[in-house]
């Protein structure tokens, strides 16, 4: 870490934190044995104790901390404080929050990141990117018309590796890989207006809590540690379905195929037609890999327009009967005691394949299949 101190008024004082070296010193004193190289920890004895460390470091009293650091930096701060009554106010320039993954076979790594970077790339589109980093999206599937900030997603490549890297509104996302055997994702706060904290307001403290704007003050640091590692779990979550060596027929031979069993029988998907091929894109959205999703969020997506009752009573009997497909095909599951139905890792993996194989084209198809 380092504080820099500003000689001229108004005395302005950084402090660049890294938590993987603090992390590291309280792994010493816990007597834990790792091995680090530059910011990556690469092994560690003792997994558990030392995220059980990183999530105490969001909850220290933040501003307590800081003011001791200030003490031993800044020798005339009562001084110049004290005829007005100031004090120093801690916010966050700018946060980090970073997930790592560590492999034991950095040769399993460098097979896998390539197909990684190249589905990020490819599969993520901007309401994508949206949705990883908090922002709400019309169930249409497209952009708020009323955004007026913007979505990149860029690939860079540095001397340890490739970097994607997605960004909305000041704040990104990013992949990479460290030390040959870590991947990471990191989310990067610079702008907090996207997101919200439960608080009370600071104009009017009689008033209940609600969903507010999440401040800069380090006060709202653990609700920002919170929605950034959320981030990072939505990202790795859509990137799961990557990760399979089983070849494309293997997972579509049993969806794209009537069966029946008893009495019971039900049709193939065709992932190639209009319909499957919209619901499928419905059903593999990024907003439902938290809760989930229900009979009304996918009608909004599959009957776009408005409809009188009559009409919306046949499109809910129309959608039940989607759903109960792609059950009977074991692409998604009803999450007990609700009415809420989730993906299945087979439909979660079957699908990707599935719209990645429709929307590629045949130059690259060929060059895969190669």
């Amino acid at each position: 870490m380092h504080v820099r101190l500003q000689s001229w008024f108004p005395f302005r004082v950084d402090i660049c934190l890294n938590g993987r070296h603090w992390l590291a010193r309280e792994l010493e004193q816990a007597k834990v044995a790792y091995r680090k190289r530059e910011n990556a920890l690469v092994w560690v004895e003792d997994m558990a104790k030392a995220q059980q460390l990183l999530d105490q470091q969001v909850h220290l009293d933040w501003r307590k901390a800081l003011d001791g650091l200030l003490a031993q930096t800044h020798p005339h701060r009562k001084e110049i404080c004290k005829p007005l009554n100031l004090q120093y106010y801690w916010s966050v320039a700018q946060s980090e929050y970073a997930s790592d993954v560590l492999f034991k076979d950095p040769a399993e790594l460098a097979r896998l990141y390539p197909s990684l970077v190249h589905h990020g790339l490819s599969s993520f589109s901007s309401p994508d990117v949206m949705r990883f980093l908090g922002r709400k999206v019309p169930t249409t599937g497209g952009v708020h018309p009323n955004f007026k900030g913007e979505v990149i997603s860029d690939l860079k490549q540095r001397p340890e590796g490739v970097r994607i890297k997605h960004s909305v509104n000041g704040n990104s996302i990013k992949l990479y890989d460290k030390q040959e055997s870590v991947l990471r994702v990191e989310t990067t706060i610079n702008n907090p207006i996207d997101f919200r904290v439960y608080r009370r307001s600071e104009s009017h403290r009689q008033a209940g809590k609600d969903w507010r704007v999440l401040r800069r003050s380090v006060c709202d640091m653990p609700r920002r540690a919170k929605v950034s590692r959320a981030a990072n779990e939505r990202y790795l979550q859509a990137l799961s379905s990557v990760n399979t060596h089983v070849p494309l027929f293997a997972w579509t031979k049993e969806v794209c195929r009537r069966h029946r069993r008893g009495q019971r029988r039900w049709r193939a998907l065709n992932p190639l037609s209009p319909a499957d091929g919209a619901l499928l894109r419905a059903v593999s959205r990024g907003e439902w890999n938290i809760n989930g999703f229900r009979n009304r969020d996918l009608r909004r997506l599959l009957f776009a327009g408005k409809a009188d009752p009559r009409r919306d009573q046949q499109n809910a009997r129309k959608t039940g009967r989607l759903i109960l497909l792609l059950r009977l095909h074991g692409l998604v599951s009803k999450v007990s005691h609700t009415n809420r139905y989730v993906l299945t890792n087979k439909g979660r993996v079957t699908i990707t394949a599935l719209l990645a194989a429709n929307d590629a084209n045949t130059e690259e198809l060929t060059k895969l299949a190669a």
